[in-house]
């Protein structure tokens, strides 16, 4: 029972985000098959549907936002400030974070690359960082190859010329795609940074004490 409660948070968002994308699947393969009868040609099968771009296309869509935003919001509250937020580091003191981590390299229970040392830790310490940008980069790539794949479908079902992947990525369409999902991810990360110096949830990391002035700064 200690892994459930150790690792319950992480179990939770699992089994939601695979029910989720099931759900996802389930429904846009649907809604696929409708399109495909309206215009004439034939449904294709549920196992089908799994690569095709319609499905990976918005799958990878909304991984870009999600990975932009985290990756964003992990960069962003390094340099900036929210004073009252518990998402923000308090401006006025030094923040633990901030601690210089050759100050642990000789630390038996500091993370190998700290104790490494030289390029290994300067990397590590930004690796968080790093590793969400990659994953949006790769989303991007992805959601950019699909997208191109599903417009070149409903391009070939309408008797038009298909475009290749670089007058794709030119398109208003590819780009409307990307920004109706990115301002989104920009505007709920604002909201909540601001929620947060006014409003509590009692219990949640993400808040502050629930007696805590509004003035107090980081959870």
């Amino acid at each position: 029972m200690h892994i459930l409660r150790d690792n319950g948070l992480t179990m939770v968002l699992a089994v939601a985000s695979l029910a989720t994308i099931v759900g996802m699947y389930l429904t846009g393969w649907n809604v696929y098959n409708e399109e495909l009868v309206t215009h004439g040609s034939q449904a294709i099968a549920l196992s089908a549907y799994a690569t095709s771009g319609h499905f990976l296309s918005a799958l990878f869509e909304n991984w870009e936002s999600e990975f932009l935003q985290m990756s964003a919001y992990v960069v962003l509250t390094a340099f900036l400030f929210q004073r009252g937020s518990s998402e923000s580091k308090d401006p006025d003191e030094r923040a633990a974070q901030d601690q210089n981590p050759a100050d642990k390299a000789n630390d038996r229970t500091a993370p190998l690359p700290v104790r490494l040392g030289g390029l290994t830790r300067q990397l590590y310490s930004y690796s968080l960082g790093l590793a969400l940008a990659i994953l949006f980069l790769l989303s991007f790539l992805l959601h950019l190859r699909y997208s191109a794949e599903a417009e070149n479908v409903e391009a070939l079902t309408h008797g038009q010329p298909i475009q290749s992947i670089w007058d794709h990525l030119a398109s208003t369409q590819f780009w409307f795609e990307s920004f109706q999902n990115w301002q989104s991810e920009f505007l709920s990360t604002a909201v909540l940074v601001v929620l947060s110096i006014f409003l509590r949830f009692r219990g949640s990391p993400e808040s502050k004490p629930v007696a805590s002035p509004h003035s107090e700064t980081g959870s």
